[in-house]
């Protein structure tokens, strides 16, 4: 008895590629992780803990891209973005701060605990100055102090 090769209908026809791509799961998750990074990134935005002054002067606009923020903490260390600045190396750490293009120094943002002396605040602000960061913006909590 010999074997027959014929085919069956079904067997051997292969199909044809799918070619749509179902995206509805990649926008649940996308608008998932948008929403988590809507929540989070606020709460990333300050590292030193400060007890920042009142005032009543208006808000400031969106920051710049090119942006440095100096803090300085109730015991008067120095805070270069998150990382605090060893005690005499301020003008050093300057130094190193990159300049971007022919744009000139970044924008400067000091934040100062109101417990500082003045002359500590005013202190490094001539460093800055010394420094090449003429642009300088002071951070001050919103309040209702009386003129």
């Amino acid at each position: 008895m010999g074997m027959h090769a014929h085919s069956r209908p079904g067997r051997g026809r292969r199909r044809a590629p799918m070619a749509e791509i179902n995206v509805t799961p990649l926008v649940d998750v996308m608008l998932v992780l948008l929403i988590i990074f809507m929540v989070t990134a606020p709460l990333l935005t300050t590292g030193v803990p400060i007890d920042l002054p009142d005032s009543r002067a208006n808000a400031l606009g969106q920051q710049e891209a090119n942006q440095i923020e100096i803090s300085l903490d109730s015991e008067g260390y120095i805070f270069i973005a998150d990382e605090q600045v060893p005690v005499g190396g301020f003008p050093v750490a300057l130094a190193g701060i990159p300049r971007e293009g022919g744009g000139g120094p970044p924008q400067v943002t000091l934040r100062a605990d109101k417990q500082l002396d003045y002359g500590r605040v005013m202190a490094v602000m001539g460093e800055l100055n010394r420094a090449g960061f003429n642009r300088i913006e002071m951070v001050s909590a919103g309040s209702s102090v009386e003129p």
